[in-house]
């Protein structure tokens, strides 16, 4: 078998690391065995082998078999390449946007379902910088340093995830987003000097975005009530509200308007004691020219 005269590879189970079915997401593992059900009855309906339809999307027999199967999650070229070849009128490709959030662990999905909705939003990160503002060799290397390590299957599924709960930054209407990180984080390499500039610019570039405010907190500076850990508020377009704390109410979200308020309060006080957006922006440019 050859295309445009170079023999075709066709991608096994090797190439896609990371695509497998989170068995504990029961959301998830109904929606792919739905789409690998029909698939195969497409597939089957058109009379297309199971090799021959690899063929025609790229894909080995045995990957097939397992997305039919409801063992892999498909990517989306697949299911556009497939849409194609079974002439399934755009119904397939349809899928796609389901199919992409099972990909996801179910807390990060929920998490990213909340942000997307979100009006506000405000970040107070300690210990590393905000994953909303992480470049993808940045979260690579946090998500790799974990103890017990992740499989790399889990690592690509987690990078891929807190790469997509960006797409916050693409909304329009566009929400407003506030962020206050800590000088430590922000001078630890993390990744080797390449990697800490690409995140030092991107926290540059986001900074400068007419909806996002970025501040720094001096190492320098007086106590404050984020020592115990981040703190994320999100305000929803019906006047309603979500906030988490690490060092408040033990970690889990609250709606409650009394312990909203608390908050609130804290991250207000972070922020009031940080570096003006102006000059944390010099800051973090004044970084980038010590390397």
């Amino acid at each position: 078998m050859s295309v445009d005269g170079e023999v075709r590879r066709l991608k096994s189970e090797e190439d896609e690391p990371g695509w497998e079915v989170d068995p504990d997401d029961d959301w998830g593992v109904a929606v792919i065995a739905t789409v690998g059900r029909q698939l195969k009855l497409r597939r089957e309906a058109v009379g297309m082998r199971a090799a021959e339809f690899g063929e025609a999307v790229g894909y080995g027999e045995d990957l097939v078999y397992k997305i039919e199967g409801g063992k892999r999650i498909p990517r989306g070229e697949y299911l556009d390449k497939a849409d194609e070849v079974l002439d399934a009128g755009g119904l397939i490709s349809a899928m796609k946007e389901d199919v992409a959030k099972v990909r996801y662990p179910k807390k990060v999905r929920d998490l990213a379902q909340l942000e997307a909705k979100a009006v506000e939003i405000g970040v107070y990160e300690c210990n590393i910088i905000a994953g909303l503002l992480q470049t993808l060799e940045h979260a690579r290397t946090l998500i790799e340093a974990r103890q017990p390590p992740y499989s790399p299957d889990d690592v690509e599924r987690m990078v891929a995830a807190r790469m997509d709960r960006q797409s916050v930054f693409d909304r329009d209407p566009a929400p407003s987003l506030s962020f206050v990180l800590e000088e430590a984080p922000l001078r630890r390499e993390v990744g080797g000097t390449m990697v800490w500039r690409e995140q030092l610019e991107r926290l540059l570039e986001v900074g400068r975005l007419r909806n996002v405010t970025l501040q720094v907190m001096p190492t320098k500076s007086d106590a404050h009530p984020g020592l115990d850990g981040r703190i994320e508020l999100l305000k929803f377009a019906d006047g309603t509200a979500v906030a988490r704390s690490d060092g408040a109410f033990n970690g889990r979200p609250v709606s409650d308007l009394k312990q909203l308020r608390i908050l609130e309060l804290r991250y207000g006080t972070i922020r009031a004691q940080a570096l003006p957006m102006r000059e944390s922006l010099a800051f973090i440019e004044q970084l980038l020219g010590e390397t």
